[in-house]
């Protein structure tokens, strides 16, 4: 009998230990395909946001305060179906992602998304999944911190680490209202919680 049980525990413990490993593997497959998803949209998205650049610059400096108004939606620019608002950089951990202008789960698998607020009036909110490649690093980043965001018209916008700290996944409010000018946030490993970067603007 007892040789019985141990053969059933050890058959049931190679189960999940064969059920964890092919899920380890599919993560690491859907984190490497969103990156590469992620990357292969940044030439273009660079190149059109560069090219709208220069067609501000023909327009006269005086009206160029209409196109930063606090109130003016953010230009976006769309590629193979998908709108994008601008492009993200953290060069101390070699990030360059593409922002999408809408927030939702399958936007997320390619790449971080807009959840709530405007560049233009300093309280942008930024979703990304926690791929290695994606919002995995934020979680490390040290106070001072540099980061840059490019809107689709060719403005950078610098940025800083002020802080990281943990909410529980039911702080929503808590996550998209404060003082800080820009927040980049993901899941914690389990997805009980969410590591929050607090970015200050400077001027």
């Amino acid at each position: 009998m007892k040789r019985k049980k141990g053969t059933f525990l050890m058959v049931t413990g190679s189960l999940f230990l064969t059920a964890a490993l092919c899920l380890t593997i599919y993560n690491i497959y859907v984190a490497k395909r969103a990156e590469e998803a992620a990357k292969a949209v940044v030439p273009e998205l660079k190149t059109t946001i560069e090219e709208a650049g220069e067609e501000l610059e023909k327009i006269e400096h005086g009206q160029n305060a209409v196109f930063t108004s606090p109130d003016r939606e953010m230009p976006s620019i769309e590629i193979d179906g998908e709108r994008y608002i601008g492009i993200l950089e953290i060069p101390s951990v070699d990030l360059t992602l593409p922002i999408m202008g809408t927030w939702s789960y399958s936007g997320l698998r390619t790449a971080p998304c807009l959840y709530k607020g405007s560049v233009y009036q300093d309280n942008m909110v930024i979703a990304g999944h926690n791929y290695a490649r994606h919002f995995r690093p934020i979680k490390r980043l040290p106070v001072g911190t540099k980061l840059y965001f490019t809107d689709g018209e060719n403005r950078r916008f610098e940025y800083e680490i002020g802080w990281v700290e943990v909410l529980d996944g039911t702080q929503v409010e808590e996550m998209i209202s404060g003082e800080w000018d820009l927040t980049l946030f993901t899941c914690t490993y389990g997805g009980e919680a969410r590591y929050a970067a607090r970015c200050l603007k400077k001027e």
